[in-house]
């Protein structure tokens, strides 16, 4: 069954986004959609920074990247402690996009976010692009966060990010349709996007949206 998201300018319709079958809440013709506190989650290598950051250009929002917020010097994680004060403290504002899949926010994130846009590729595509991503940072010595890069050597051990790919690809296309389904998240719009191209189609009928506006 296709279903749709339709976008809206107060109570007008002005764009509808198909999501095929994804078995989400379409949302009523009512509510007055905004996209202005966006969470964007998927597998490692499904794009979710440069898809955070295009979206946050066309809303004008700050991005916010969990992961610069988690990793301190020499991939040292940061206490939980102090990464939910980080996160809350980037979050004060009224519009943002943030992208990150830590569970140890997550709540801080979603009882805050208006919309959550789910990257759900077929895994194929998630290990070409992860592999084209962390060759490109070996090959140029690509500065992270806090002046961390990746290393070839670090492809060969049990936090290798394709190993981690392989583990958490299956685990979280079973858990976030769970997650969404729960009452404290039932105010959240869910964007369910399964290709590149989705994901295209949708930053440009945003943009629409935004032109609009």
């Amino acid at each position: 069954m296709t279903r749709s998201i339709p976008l809206f300018r107060g109570n007008e319709r002005v764009l509808t986004f198909d999501l095929g079958s994804s078995g989400f809440k379409q949302i009523p013709r009512s509510h007055p959609l905004s996209y202005q506190r966006l969470s964007v989650v998927g597998t490692i290598g499904s794009g979710k920074t440069t898809f955070a950051r295009k979206t946050s250009n066309i809303i004008h929002a700050p991005h916010i990247e969990l992961d610069a917020l988690h990793w301190e010097p020499n991939w040292v994680e940061a206490p939980n402690d102090l990464f939910q004060e980080r996160v809350k403290q980037s979050l004060q504002g009224d519009s943002w996009v943030v992208d990150g899949n830590y569970h140890q926010v997550r709540d801080i994130v979603w009882s805050r976010a208006d919309t959550v846009v789910w990257l759900d590729y077929p895994f194929r595509t998630i290990i070409a692009r992860l592999a084209k991503r962390t060759l490109r940072r070996i090959r140029t010595h690509e500065q992270l966060w806090n002046g961390n890069q990746e290393h070839i050597r670090g492809l060969f051990t049990r936090d290798s990010v394709f190993l981690w790919a392989i583990r958490t690809y299956r685990r979280r296309r079973r858990q976030y349709p769970i997650l969404f389904s729960k009452p404290e998240n039932s105010h959240l719009t869910v964007v369910r996007l399964r290709s590149p191209r989705e994901a295209t189609e949708f930053l440009s009928e945003l943009g629409q949206l935004e032109d609009l506006t």
